[in-house]
This record gives C-alpha cells, structure tokens and sequence, in this order.
C-alpha cells in the first residue's frame, strides 16, 4: 500500500491538516504504544514549544497493530513500542535507522478493579484469581499480541492462575480499552501497565505482579528508515534526555537511559 493511502487510515485520531503537512515534509510523525498516550501528549507538547515546530502528530495504538501498518507502508519518523519483540519484528523487516534504537522505558503491569470495588487478591503462586472474578471477565489486552496481554499472560501462568481464568478473559485491542472497560464496570478486574492505572480515576489497583513473573518489560523507540521529518532525531534526543524524564517518571515509567542535559 502507497505511504499517502495509509494517511487517512492511520491518523484517524490526527488534527485535519496532517495530509497537508505531510505532503510538505514537515509534520513530525509518531507510532507509539497506547499505553504512552499521556505521558507523550505531554511531552510532545513541550517540545513543540520548546524547539518552535510544528506539533508532532501522535498515534497511538498496539504495539502490533502499529508494527504491522509500518510493515505496510504507513508514513511515520518514529516507532515507540511497549516491547521489544514488535521493534524487533519491524527490525527484521528492514524499517528502522541503523543506530537510532534504544531502550527508553520500563514499565510494572498491575491487577486493577473499578473504583468502588471490595474485591481483595494477593498476587502470589496459586492465588485464585478465578475465584476473584465472582463469575466476571478478566480485562486484558490481546494475549497473543499486544505487549500488556502477553505480559499478563506469561505472569498468570508463571503464578499458575491462568488455567482457571483463561476462558473469562475479556481480550481488548490495546491496554487502554482493557482498562476501559473496568473503569466502566464492565468487568470487575483487568491487566493493565501501572502506568494506565495511574491515569484512569475510575479505577484502583489491587496489587502488582513481580518483575520476576513475567518477561522484563522494555520500551524501545527507534527512528524510522524513511523518516520524511528532519525532526525525527530531535525529538527521539528530547525523548531520551533530562527534559522528558520527570513526565515520564509522574506517570510511573522508569527510565532506562542515562539522560542528557539537552537534545
């Protein structure tokens, strides 16, 4: 698929004058994780008022999802994925700058109810998550693609949980609609990164699953080969520096880059 064909499928959450923008060269455009929404709206922000360009067009989606529109074709200048294995995956298929990954973000996934729940569950080996669930579905995003779903996933089998819930799972598009639908009370637990818990008012975490349950949770961000933004580096740099960090540690990432003192 053409790069101009995937304007209007990609950016349905962009502002309007993004095909305008794009066809000059100067919009900045980023993939990334559902779950980075808004500690990167915020950021993003800053640095367009900071550097005096035009503000960056964010979409946000799975990691897989995102992966996969960039495998066919889809305009952007930066990849921001909640794991590893989707960075790989573009990787592989060559849509990466040489030397432009790293390893930005890390991450902790938590148990969550709605607000006013009374639901009580200590996380550990054989704990009865089935039992907690009172009949309800388990809120989680896909569990064989989506970073936050195979994370949950791995964590409840390393805790010997998942053969009781696997057929109560309430499997959502990305980590942001699982967490949704226990804000709204429609499932009465959900998986979710701590960091979404933190942003969502309607909801309560019960308790976190250790970073030893389940594989380390890293995201990594890479320019894209075919960046048509000069902007790409500049706010990857900003990203990566002293200026972006204390956002991204208020909404609960851990930085896993030694930040510099400017972009």
């Amino acid at each position: 698929m053409k790069r101009r064909q995937w304007l209007g499928l990609a950016f349905a959450m962009a502002a309007p004058p993004l095909a305008a923008a794009r066809a000059q060269g100067s919009a900045l455009v980023v993939f990334a994780a559902a779950s980075l929404k808004n500690a990167l709206d915020e950021i993003a922000t800053a640095w367009s008022k900071e550097a005096g360009k035009p503000a960056p067009k964010l979409s946000y989606g799975a990691s897989s999802a995102l992966a996969k529109q960039l495998e066919q074709g889809a305009p952007a200048d930066l990849f921001l994925s909640a794991d590893t294995d989707w960075m790989d995956y573009v990787e592989r298929k060559g849509l990466i700058k040489n030397g432009s990954r790293v390893n930005l973000l890390g991450n902790k996934i938590v148990l969550i109810a709605p607000r006013d729940s009374i639901v009580a569950v200590d996380i550990e080996p054989g704990f009865d998550l089935a039992k907690a669930l009172a009949g309800g579905k388990l809120a989680m995003a896909n569990v064989d693609a989506v970073p936050a779903g195979k994370y949950g996933k791995a964590a409840l089998e390393k805790l010997g949980a998942w053969d009781g819930v696997k057929d109560k799972i309430a499997q959502a598009e990305n980590v942001r609609a699982a967490l949704l639908l226990v804000a709204r009370g429609e499932a009465p637990l959900g998986i979710v990164y701590s960091t979404d818990a933190a942003a969502e008012a309607n909801v309560k975490i019960l308790g976190a699953f250790s970073a030893d349950s389940h594989p380390p949770i890293i995201y990594p961000a890479a320019e894209i080969k075919d960046a048509k933004s000069a902007d790409a580096k500049s706010f990857l740099d900003y990203l990566k520096s002293s200026k972006a960090r204390p956002t991204f540690e208020k909404q609960g990432f851990t930085m896993l880059v030694k930040s510099s003192a400017s972009t």
